[in-house]
């Protein structure tokens, strides 16, 4: 049986997008702009990669990233944050989300 550590360290958020039929180009690039621009932005979001996936076995995503986020605890605000909150508002009707989290 795994160990469950809560706060114990580091987070790791994955991320990927498959694109809802009608998303446009300007709606795609404003999404990486914005998931970038949330790094400074965030407390304890310690790093942020996010990109077009290349991957031949991408199964229709489109989209993806990682964060790194100090603690459990840093992870659990960002979802409440104003900031990720005004994101979420316009980008999750465009897409079908996948997410993964999990302890570094």
């Amino acid at each position: 049986m795994v160990e469950v550590r809560y706060n114990a360290g580091m987070m790791i958020h994955t991320f990927a997008f498959r694109w809802k039929a009608g998303v446009g180009e300007e709606q795609k690039l404003r999404a990486l702009a914005e998931i970038r621009g949330l790094q400074g932005q965030i407390p304890g979001l310690l790093e942020t990669w996010v990109g077009v996936n290349v991957s031949p076995r991408s199964q229709g995503y489109e989209l993806g990233g990682v964060m790194k986020f100090r603690d459990r605890s840093a992870l659990e605000a960002y979802g409440a944050h104003p900031v990720h909150q005004k994101l979420l508002v316009w980008l999750m009707p465009l897409v079908d989300p996948l997410e993964v989290d999990f302890e570094a």
